[in-house]
């Protein structure tokens, strides 16, 4: 298994590139599963995984590099802490939450007293 970057190979590349449409028409004619999605796990389940893992731990040396650390995303709102509108949105928080709870208690009352 390779790991990292793959080594090109220049005639496999213009083989993947002048395969002609009319040749795939023709295989997908006589297989009804050429060409979709996860038919190489039906009909060779050891390759398709081999290829899976493959794909995933090497790299072209055409493709751009991978971004090591994902973007983290602040759902927190802009408010400063120390500000009046930032209680104020923490209390409606607080009361949305609350409803939230007395509805779901209603909910459960209704669905257990129609089982009763």
């Amino acid at each position: 298994m390779r790991f990292g970057y793959r080594k090109p190979s220049w005639k496999k590349s213009f083989k993947a590139r002048t395969t002609g449409k009319w040749k795939r028409q023709m295989k997908r004619s006589i297989n009804p599963y050429y060409g979709k999605k996860g038919a190489g796990w039906v009909n060779n389940p050891r390759k398709a995984m081999y290829n899976k893992v493959y794909n995933k731990t090497s790299r072209s040396i055409f493709s751009q590099p991978r971004k090591q650390t994902r973007k983290k995303i602040n759902y927190t709102n802009d408010i400063p802490k120390g500000s009046f509108i930032y209680g104020i949105d923490s209390l409606f928080n607080l009361i949305k939450n609350i409803l939230y709870l007395i509805m779901y208690l209603i909910a459960a009352y209704l669905l257990i007293s129609s089982v009763i």
